[in-house]
């Protein structure tokens, strides 16, 4: 995947649910969780407003562009030393 989705991140650090989120954005649980697993094919602008606002954060917090010739493995090493790093 060329874009990470990084919301279990923000959730974690806003001490918020998904369930939550969800009920703040109005969107399904199910949706959202499609989305934080990055099964997502598309977000809408609105739903990305949204969340951002109940998030408090930028559209950059949440998805992340990774070059799809790194790997998996290689992907997580460098979410971890980014997370270390915060």
């Amino acid at each position: 995947m060329a874009i990470a989705i990084k919301l279990d991140e923000l959730l974690h650090e806003r001490r918020m649910t998904l369930t939550e989120l969800a009920e703040r954005v109005d969107i399904t649980l199910a949706n959202l969780s499609i989305l934080k697993t990055g099964k997502a094919r598309a977000i809408r602008f609105s739903t990305l407003e949204a969340i951002c606002g109940a998030l408090d954060c930028q559209p950059g917090d949440i998805l992340e562009f990774v070059p799809e010739s790194i790997s998996g493995s290689e992907q997580l090493r460098k979410a971890s030393r980014q997370r270390s790093s915060a």
